[in-house]
Order: structure tokens, then sequence, then C-alpha cells
């Protein structure tokens, strides 16, 4: 078995018994780097034949889903690049139709069918929109693998029920299954699988020998012997290899072969950065601070402990915080410096920044002002959002790891714990959840074995804010023990409050939604829980209405007094 994907591929498409060929079709196999990272797209879309324009619409979704999927970042998933690309495709071709004569007649604008397959490591990821088809082969039957968005109206009459450019919103079927070597598919217009049976399709894929283009070309022109008076498109997929150890290639196609750094001490010089003192070490890795001598810039050095040696994962740890570190570019995430220099040895270089952590502040200031926690919690939160945005969630937020320097701009380090969704389909699948960074910090669902989502970070920074103000853990030490989702239940939210009476209670409520033990039930989006920190939510509001007589004192005693003489007027009435 070969470390990387290989394919056999075969093509054909004709425009039969119409005068314009409506179907496009693509495929795209690119270089190593990419060829790991985004995989191999295939498309093939089919316009509309009500439309003498939507010959246009498939060539340019086909052409715009092979060129934008692979500008998409590498540590986005394959279902956030190809959803958002698809989405932007069919933004574009709806506009184009409302911009065109035909804006209120969709069946004569910019409209076609999409089907993609992107091939990434050892799975195969299918989209789908409108009737075009994709299967997997058998020996002498076909596997339907989606489902045709149409609507038979009669024997005759059918329509359409999705397709790009038919509205502003767009439905994207999505299945992943494993690959294996011999694996084959087909995609297929409806020019050909209308008029040719399951049997018919893979005996003649069969016949071929490994012909895939032959066997094509037989599946078009079989099609329209059998009267099909459509256009025919056909691509068939052999899986010749998939990678043999999924879990590295990536990250080791970079910088895995390099040796292990010497061991450093000051004075030593390592690829012109000479070493000044040592910050931190532990057993995973060595953090020094050293000067650039060519520009005379700090930097900190960080390099693996000699003990990854015999720990192939935790050196894939650090590979991978060396390949984040290259992709993030915010000012709240600490920088690489030099990222073009070529080590001689694992290492990684980012610009050193002078202050001191999170952890050394709260102890220099253990009762700080709110506002200038809400600074600090926003900028953090800042830095924490150019992770997700990346689909990275960074699993590992403590007051360590996070720097102030002299003029109070936050900076996050250290992404040996981040999970990267892109990297998460090349090992192969979701692995089990487990805590990755400090347990006092950690979200409860990590100690239940659930995989991290951004709403990790969330919690994890809820618990430094609530540290920040009370300099205690709004769980104690409670979720370190969890073994069982049912008790989630017994954890019992300590409000701020009870240690800060200068807190507003609205600042409590929304630590305890970031703190909810359910992830579902914290905030949809970090952004609101950096509103909710400085400004009562709405929901706030109405829960906490203040009584009328402290909203309208005017109102209050003026409606009481009408209706003590009301009572007056009724009781003289009486006698």
């Amino acid at each position: 078995m070969t470390d990387t994907l290989s394919i056999t591929t075969g093509q054909h498409s004709d425009a039969g018994r119409k005068p314009v060929n409506q179907d496009f079709h693509g495929l795209l196999i690119p270089r190593e780097h990419q060829l790991r990272s985004k995989g191999i797209a295939v498309a093939i879309a089919d316009g509309i034949s009500s439309s003498n324009v939507s010959q246009i619409a498939s060539e340019s979704a086909v052409a715009g889903f092979l060129n934008d999927y692979f500008s998409t970042p590498d540590s986005w998933s394959v279902k956030q690049s190809a959803q958002r690309v698809l989405r932007a495709t069919n933004a574009w071709l709806y506009a184009q139709t409302r911009q065109s004569q035909h804006r209120y007649d969709r069946d004569r604008g910019y409209v076609c069918t999409l089907s993609v397959m992107v091939l990434k490591s050892a799975t195969a990821h299918l989209f789908h929109i409108g009737d075009a088809r994709i299967y997997r082969v058998h020996a002498r039957t076909l596997e339907q693998l989606t489902t045709d968005h149409r609507l038979w109206l009669s024997a005759e009459e059918s329509c359409l029920t999705r397709a790009l450019g038919i509205g502003h919103q767009l439905d994207i079927d999505y299945l992943s299954l494993a690959l294996a070597p011999g694996d084959t598919f087909l995609l297929v217009t409806d020019g050909i699988h209308e008029h040719l049976s399951d049997a018919d399709i893979a005996m003649i894929i069969a016949e071929a020998n490994g012909d895939l283009d032959a066997a094509a070309q037989t599946l078009a022109a079989r099609a329209l012997e059998q009267g099909s008076p459509d256009n025919l498109t056909a691509q068939i997929i052999r899986v010749d290899s998939v990678p043999g150890d999924r879990e590295v290639s990536e990250l080791h196609g970079q910088h895995g072969d390099l040796p292990f750094a010497p061991e450093l001490a000051p004075g030593h010089v390592l690829d012109g950065y000479r070493i000044l003192r040592q910050i931190h070490a532990s057993s995973r890795s060595h953090v020094y601070q050293a000067v650039d001598e060519a520009s005379q810039r700090l930097v900190a050095l960080k390099v693996p402990s000699a003990e990854l040696r015999d720990h192939p994962r935790s050196l894939e740890t650090f590979l991978a915080e060396q390949w984040i570190a290259r992709r993030i570019r915010n000012p709240h995430v600490v920088r690489p410096f030099a990222p073009d220099r070529q080590p001689s040895c694992l290492y990684l270089a980012t610009e050193f920044v002078e202050g001191t952590t999170l952890r050394q502040w709260m102890l220099d200031h253990p009762t700080p002002d709110l506002n200038r926690v809400r600074d600090l919690v926003e900028q953090i939160g800042k830095g924490l959002r150019a992770f997700h945005r990346l689909e990275m969630v960074h699993q590992d937020l403590k007051p360590e790891n996070v720097l102030l320097d002299a003029h109070g701009t936050v900076t996050l380090i250290d992404f040996g714990a981040t999970r990267v969704a892109g990297l998460q389909e090349i090992r192969g699948g979701e692995e089990p959840g487990h805590p990755r960074g400090a347990a006092l910090y950690s979200a409860p669902e990590t100690f239940l074995g659930e995989p991290g989502s951004w709403a990790v970070d969330l919690f994890s920074l809820g618990v430094v804010t609530y540290q920040m103000l009370t300099g205690r853990l709004p769980y104690d030490t409670d979720i370190p023990k969890l073994s069982h989702r049912r008790q989630l239940r017994t954890l019992r939210y300590r409000p701020v409050r009870l240690y800060r009476h200068d807190v507003p209670a609205w600042v409590d409520d929304a630590l305890e939604r970031a703190l909810h033990p359910e992830p579902h039930k914290r905030y949809p989006a970090l952004s609101e829980f950096l509103f909710d920190l400085r400004y009562p939510s709405p929901g706030w509001r109405s829960r906490h209405r203040p009584p009328l007589i402290e909203r309208h004192p005017l109102a209050f005693w003026q409606g009481l007094s009408a209706l003590l003489m009301l009572t007056l007027l009724g009781v003289l009435a009486l006698r």
C-alpha cells in the first residue's frame, strides 16, 4: 500500500440529438501537497432544457468549484470547503438570473444540476443537487449513492425540485464513505441513466477491461441507441491506492523527516538563532528565548523533547503546531518568525512576546476592575475566533497560555492541543474525545468521550473570565471527576456575586450560560458572549424587569391615586 491517493479515470460527453451540449464535467488531481490536504475533485453538471443559457451555468458551476475548492484553507474540512463554494456559486448564478431578462422565469435562467465527489485520504465525500447521479459500481450491478431531486407530474412531465441557481437558498445532500483500492464510481447525467438499466451500465464497464474512456464512450453510444434525446455525459473513477499511513501524511510531508534538535544551552547557535535562556521545560517540549543574529530580534524557540522519539503521536502534535502557526494571522495569536526559513532540525520559531502570563497578572490583580477584565476577555475572544474561522479549536485555553505585554495586548500561545478539522480527516475520522488541555479548564463533554467543538473554547474562556473576577473556579474541581453524562446534572454553578457584589447580575447570567455543562445550551456564537459581558441581553431584561415604581414612579403614583379615588367613590355611592 502506498502513502498517496491515486486513481484511474475515464470521461466522455456528447451533445447527442441536441444542437448544444448543456452538460459540463471536470476533474482535478492536484500536486502532492494539495493532494494530501484537499484531495481529488470530480464534478458533473447538467443544464436544464428550457433555458438557453444553462450551459453557461453548468460550465461556471464545474469550473468554479474546481478552482475555488482548492483555494479554501487547508484547515477546513472537505464538507466546510465544498459547501461554502457551492453556496457562493449558487448565489452568483441566482444573481445572474435576477439581473437578466429572465428574472421572473427561473426555468429560463442560469440553472443547472451539480454532483461533486471529493476523494481525500481514504474517504469519498459526495455533494449533490439535482438529478445527475453518482453510483458505486459493483461486479454486476450499481449502488446509487445520490437521490434524484426531481418530481414527476405525469408519465411524461417532471420538474426539478432542487438545482443550482434556482433560488437564493441551497439545500445540499452530503454523504461520506470509506475508500478501498478497487472501488469504482460512476458520475452520469440523466441522458444516460434514464435510458440504460443498472445491469447494462455495470456490464458495459466490466466489459471494457479497465479502459475507462472506452467504457464512458460506450455508455453514451448505447443510451443514444436506446433513444435518449438528451445530452450524454459519464465519468468513471477507479481508486488504485489509498494512503497507507493516514495519521501523519500531511504533517510529515513538510517537516517530519527532519532530525531532532541537539541539546541547547545559553550561547549555542541554531540556524542563526543564538540561545539566551531557557523559558520552559516539560516532557513534551523545551522553550528558549533566543536572538536572531541577522535582525537582532528576540524570538522564542520551541523544540520537541527527545522523549518524543518513541511517541509518534506526540511528535505529530508538535508537527501540527508548526502547521497551525503558519496559517493563522491575527494580532492576538503568536506569529511565526521567519516562516520561510528552512530549518535544519525540528523546532518552531515564533516572535518573542515581552510580558507576563495571565496567571501572573491574576496574582498581581486579585480583584481587577470589571472593564479591564472585559477588555482582556474580548482580546482573547478575538484570538479564538481566528482559530474558529479556520475550523480549528484551540482546546488548551488557560492562564499560562495567554501572554500580556506592557501595553496590555493579549497574545495566545501553545497550539499543541489544537484540533484541526482538515487534519482530522487525514487521520481518518473522529477520534474519541478526551481532554487535550488543562483538566480544570476543559469542558465537561471532553471527559465524556465527545469530540471537541468551538463550544469547548467558549467554556474555557468562561472559566478564565470567572477566575479573573473571583480567583476561583465556577465548579471547583468537580468537572475532572466526571465519568457519566448523568453526573452533569449534579454540577452547580456558583454565582460570581457570591464573591464580587460589584459585578452586575446580568454579567453572572452571561457567565452561567457560557459555562453550561451541556454544550448545546451555551451561546451559539462566541461574539454573543462577549457582547453580553458588556450589555444586558434582551432575554435578561425580560426576565429581570424592575417594578413599575422603579421604572416610572410618577405613573405608579398617579395610577395608585386614581385607583384610591375610584375606591372612595364606590364606597360613597354605596351609602
